[in-house]
């Protein structure tokens, strides 16, 4: 008997019961598709996250007071948590004093001498939620940044059109702005904003630059901001109190451990913080946190897959349930093809290629289905087709195929023709 005929009494038997063959492939269909589904969520989200903290550039740190209630959050959450030097670190001892971040510790963090390995430094403070009005439109700007313009290239946000303002223009105090593409657009629609005024809390800012996009991730929308010199914002919105947060860009991706040893050195002098004490702030290194982040969300994503792997292990079992029932309706059909000479390999190959289309179909209809779900963003997040979930999924399906369907098939081929024939 040759392939070809094999193959087509495979089909024919398959399309003798279309209904229970149709549910048998829906079971690998969904199995198929949650795998490349929820790894695809998992790589949306790794990458989500990894922008969001590329946005700072790897060789950046974030300066944060580390006790309750000292000096407001910082430019990206910097406010509040633990007593760490280090994000995630603990340092045990006696406590210290607590002291807020002042712009003099921000002006210490750039002598040369001491903090070489330093590129520069930009103290920030912020309002959340301030309101912005312009010509009867208004918006509540999700984040309102006061600092100086060494910021822009440390949290690495270019402007797409205007200009940044200067250090003239903070030395001055001068009430300007630059702001991203989702104030300007909810407070201008399609107008060019540069040279326009905007009041926020009935304090006019002249906009003259506009940041280029960068993006949700999750459910921040990282174009809700404007950017303000720091006096400025001081003198008309929060006062001359702490600073929420200092900046810290390293002279490179090579030196940021080096600059977050001295900048540690020259704020724990300032502080008094003892090598037994804990320190009143704590400094996030973004190339730390980015490997760290990474890793967790790899792991996340392979549980992910694995929990999704169940579902294929089901559908495996319902292989082999509905070939069971196929070789006992089909017994003496066996009985009859063995009798007019049908070899146990022709048998064995048949039973064997309709479980393995069957995994196949449904493996190829799961990975339609999982491509057409990543076409949806899922809680703010766009699922990222991963090519080796793919392979891997339609490669189990067809072993599955073969690995379940193979003990029906073996059953069947084992059959005795005498047996077969006297089977009702």
């Amino acid at each position: 008997m040759s392939r070809l005929e094999i193959l087509r009494f495979a089909l024919r038997g398959l399309a003798a019961n279309k209904l229970r063959s149709f549910l048998t492939t829906l079971g690998i269909l969904i199995g198929v598709a949650a795998v490349i589904l929820l790894v695809a969520f998992g790589e949306g989200a790794s990458q989500s996250i990894q922008q969001s903290i590329q946005r700072l550039g790897a060789n950046t740190l974030t300066v944060s007071a580390s006790f309750a209630g000292g000096g407001g959050g910082g430019a990206f959450g910097g406010g509040g948590g633990g007593g760490s030097r280090v994000a995630g670190g603990q340092n045990d001892g006696p406590r210290t004093q607590a002291r807020p971040l002042t712009l003099e510790d921000a002006r210490a963090l750039t002598d040369r001498d001491r903090v070489p390995s330093v590129r520069s430094v930009s103290p920030v403070v912020t309002a959340n939620a301030a309101t912005a009005v312009h010509e009867g439109a208004s918006h509540t700007i999700a984040q309102l940044v006061g600092t100086y313009p060494s910021y822009f290239e440390a949290t690495n946000r270019p402007v797409e059109s205007g200009t940044y303002f200067v250090n003239d223009d903070v030395l001055a105090a001068r009430k300007i702005m630059v702001i991203g593409r989702t104030v300007a657009e909810e407070l201008f629609g399609a107008a060019d904003p540069v040279g326009r005024q905007v009041g926020v809390s009935g304090v006019p800012f002249t906009v003259v630059g506009v940041l280029k996009e960068s993006g949700s991730s999750g459910m921040q929308d990282a174009d809700d901001v404007a950017v303000v010199p720091l006096p400025a914002m001081q003198q008309s919105l929060t006062g001359f109190g702490a600073l929420g947060s200092i900046i810290v860009q390293a002279t490179g991706a090579d030196t940021t451990d080096s600059a977050q040893a001295e900048v540690t050195a020259v704020l724990d002098q300032r502080h008094g913080i003892t090598p037994a004490g804990v320190a009143d702030y704590r400094i996030l290194n973004q190339a730390t946190l980015q490997e760290t982040i990474g890793s967790t969300i790899g792991i996340f994503t392979a549980l992910l897959g694995a929990v999704a792997a169940i579902s294929l292990l089901v559908g495996g079992i319902g292989i082999t349930n509905i070939m069971l029932v196929t070789v006992t309706e089909r017994t003496r059909e066996i009985g009859i093809r063995k009798a007019i000479g049908a070899p146990r390999s022709a048998i064995l190959g048949q039973f064997l290629l309709e479980a393995t289309v069957l995994s196949l179909v449904g493996g190829l209809s799961g990975v339609a289905v999982a491509f057409v779900g990543t076409r949806f963003t899922i809680a703010g997040i766009s699922p990222v087709l991963v090519p080796s979930s793919i392979a891997l999924a339609l490669g189990v399906s067809v072993g599955i195929g073969l690995f379940f369907g193979g003990y029906p098939a073996n059953r069947a081929a084992r059959l005795r023709p005498i047996e077969a024939l006297r089977h009702e």
